[in-house]
């Protein structure tokens, strides 16, 4: 990996994402109409206009790169350079007047994702983080934390539809819970974030798709987290689950998680 590169790529991913939240500054409660794409998700004028202010920063610095976006879509597989956009992330808390959404930014080169931005300013929190470079929030580097076991750590769950309609993954979840100190349920890009920085020890989410956490599971594995689906098996375009976690846990969560 040309880290000089990465690095400077970095950069025009954190502009790239300071455009595209400067078009959601403009909508964020003024009761922006929400239209509903065919896998029941909520799309915003704000959503598109931040996909397209992001494509224009990306695509000026890099024209013969690939992009991927959430409302724009692109290409994907087989790209060498492949940047994957997702300019609102948290679209129904956007719509509902809270600030838990974020733009999330990453690029993949050659199979292998190497930066993550996670920017959400009207939250108050931007991370970033690149392959070997270590993870950052609000400019402090960060570092996932070391319980000494379940019976003292904190889980936080997102979506987790899927995994309900699982009995026996339900029944197994359940047993997680009443081990653990203590369960919340961030959601978004607030609990991994809270997982880079040693706040949580877990997250586990069934129903995301790769623009989801494509740059937080750059930013969580530069903090020193383990991140993959619930099944064990390293992130790619496909994943649609998240098992993220502190390394002491990990092992032990994917065995618990289990069907």
């Amino acid at each position: 990996m040309d880290r000089e590169f990465v690095a400077s790529a970095l950069g025009v991913a954190r502009q790239a994402a300071e455009a595209g939240a400067a078009e959601i500054a403009k909508y964020y409660r003024r009761a922006a109409a929400v239209e509903w794409k065919a896998d029941a998700t909520p799309v915003t004028v704000a959503d598109r206009n931040a996909e397209r202010a992001i494509r224009e920063v990306l695509g000026a610095a890099y024209p013969t790169h690939a992009i991927f976006g959430e409302e724009e879509g692109g290409e994907r597989a087989g790209a060498e350079y492949l940047w994957l956009v997702d300019p609102l992330d948290g679209t129904r808390a956007f719509v509902r007047d809270y600030p838990m959404f974020s733009t999330q930014i990453a690029l993949r080169i050659r199979g292998e994702l190497v930066l993550g931005v996670s920017h959400a300013p009207l939250f108050g929190e931007t991370a970033w983080a690149m392959r070997g470079g270590g993870a950052w929030i609000n400019d402090e580097r960060v570092r996932t934390g070391n319980p000494a076991s379940l019976a003292q750590a904190q889980l936080s769950f997102g979506n987790l539809k899927s995994l309900a309609s699982n009995p026996v993954r339900w029944q197994k979840l359940a047993a997680l819970v009443t081990g653990a100190e203590r369960t919340r349920g961030y959601g978004d890009f607030y609990h991994y974030h809270l997982l880079a920085r040693g706040a949580v020890d877990a997250v586990v989410e069934s129903d995301v798709g790769i623009l989801d956490i494509a740059a937080l599971y750059v930013i969580v594995t530069e903090a020193g987290g383990v991140f993959t689906d619930l099944d064990g098996r390293p992130v790619d375009l496909r994943t649609r689950s998240v098992l993220a976690s502190v390394p002491a846990l990990h092992g032990e969560l994917s065995v618990a998680l289990k069907e």
